[in-house]
């Protein structure tokens, strides 16, 4: 199969239609990024890479940052770690408070926001020095050594960070958060402040695609039933409210976030990254979606 020309023809196709998204925002520094950038980076498990438009440019992560601390977590504690957090989607934006309450502190997922901070409070029991060590993680995977916080981002998002502050708090109240808040909460806002390209999101993602094995190195990094419970429920939580959408759509497990990077998974086969920052009234790039529908209807190749 050709991907690269596969991926020149949707990169073609998607610049040619009107892209009604908006920036994020809620998070002042993510507004200073060029409204127009597009890229889109599939890379396959034997290693081959294709890449069009500005899939080695780095941007903020976000919360795609979600699914690499809660595969670190999973990895740290196990099991016990769902005494903590459920597996269920949501089915309400990322940052509701709501159901938080009614729940009594056990965030429904752990790729919400309310959930990703349980997860940066196990990383902050667990770890001499998380931020780190959570880079280090990310070099690993990526097989790349120049992955770094954005700490402008960082202090933007920490700023602004309201309704995270009230998610933390409220979980405190229900005794799941066992470290002091703004630790937690200091991990959390450099995590979604990594920067990466979908050149290298893609390889990051590559042991999921890969029954826990990094394909380059072939080092195990998560056992097989870890990483089926990894894309099982990135499958039904990485798109929040937008979750069975995407599903339809495009048939892959994915995360994205609200910096306009989407990460997908097609276990044995592949993964794909996009990068579009106008999102759509979700919080999900609206070209990056539309792309990764082409990539799938065009090739035929999703879970599905």
């Amino acid at each position: 199969m050709d991907y690269q020309q596969i991926i020149n023809d949707i990169y073609r196709d998607c610049l040619a239609e009107k892209d009604n998204g908006k920036l994020a925002d809620y998070i002042p520094e993510l507004t200073q990024v060029d409204p127009d950038k597009f890229g889109i980076q599939v890379t396959t498990l034997d290693g081959h890479g294709y890449g069009v438009g500005d899939y080695q440019e780095k941007f903020s992560i976000q919360s795609i940052a979600k699914l690499f601390s809660f595969t670190l977590a999973l990895k740290l504690i196990g099991n016990a770690l769902w005494k903590r957090v459920g597996v269920e989607p949501s089915g309400d934006p990322f940052n509701s408070l709501v159901q938080l309450e009614h729940e009594k502190g056990i965030p429904r997922n752990p790729l919400i926001n309310a959930g990703a901070l349980v997860i940066c409070d196990v990383l902050v029991s667990e770890l001499e020095n998380p931020k780190a060590a959570f880079l280090d993680f990310m070099r690993t995977l990526s097989g790349e050594q120049d992955i770094r916080y954005n700490t402008t981002v960082a202090e933007s998002e920490k700023a602004n960070g309201y309704k995270n502050a009230a998610h933390i708090n409220l979980m405190k109240s229900f005794d799941n958060i066992h470290n002091k808040v703004a630790t937690v909460l200091d991990l959390y806002y450099h995590i979604c402040a990594v920067e990466m390209s979908c050149e290298e999101l893609s390889s990051a993602a590559l042991l999921f695609a890969n029954n826990g094995i990094l394909p380059g190195n072939k080092e195990r990094i998560l056992s097989k039933s870890i990483t089926k419970r990894i894309n099982a429920t990135t499958q039904l939580c990485g798109l929040y409210d937008q979750a069975g959408s995407f599903a339809f759509k495009v048939g892959l497990p994915g995360k994205s976030g609200v910096g306009g990077g989407i990460v997908a998974i097609h276990p044995g086969k592949y993964t794909i990254s996009v990068w579009s920052p106008k999102l759509n009234e979700k919080g999900n790039s609206h070209k990056g979606i539309q792309a990764l529908e082409l990539f799938t209807t065009n090739t035929e190749l999703s879970i599905f």
